[in-house]
């Protein structure tokens, strides 16, 4: 996966957080000032703001665990492949340079 898109996951679920701790605030701010329908709705509101909160801490854990298993594969392969590996970076850096060096 591309830094660009890891960046991305990691501002909507900062965004997400964001959001739902904004929720809580409100939440707190107006439980006793609501009549029986918006304390309804509040608690489905809290009900579904819990529901998001798992799912979220799932999705993290999911995303760190595949993190996990590309770092556990990259590291076999660069002790099986020492050499190649080697020219892998050798190659990735140069491009880097050119890169770099036409600006």
């Amino acid at each position: 996966m591309s830094e660009v898109a890891n960046k991305e996951k990691i501002a909507v679920a900062e965004a997400f957080n964001a959001l739902l701790h904004d929720g809580e605030v409100l939440l707190g701010a107006t439980k006793d000032h609501l009549g029986e329908r918006a304390k309804e709705a509040r608690e489905k509101f809290e009900r579904g703001m819990k529901a998001a909160r798992e799912r979220m801490g799932e999705i993290q854990k999911q995303s760190v665990e595949g993190a996990k298993v590309a770092a556990k594969a990259t590291d076999q392969f660069v002790h099986d492949h020492p050499w190649q590996s080697v020219g892998i970076a050798f190659a990735v850096g140069a491009l880097i340079g050119v890169i770099i060096g036409r600006r």
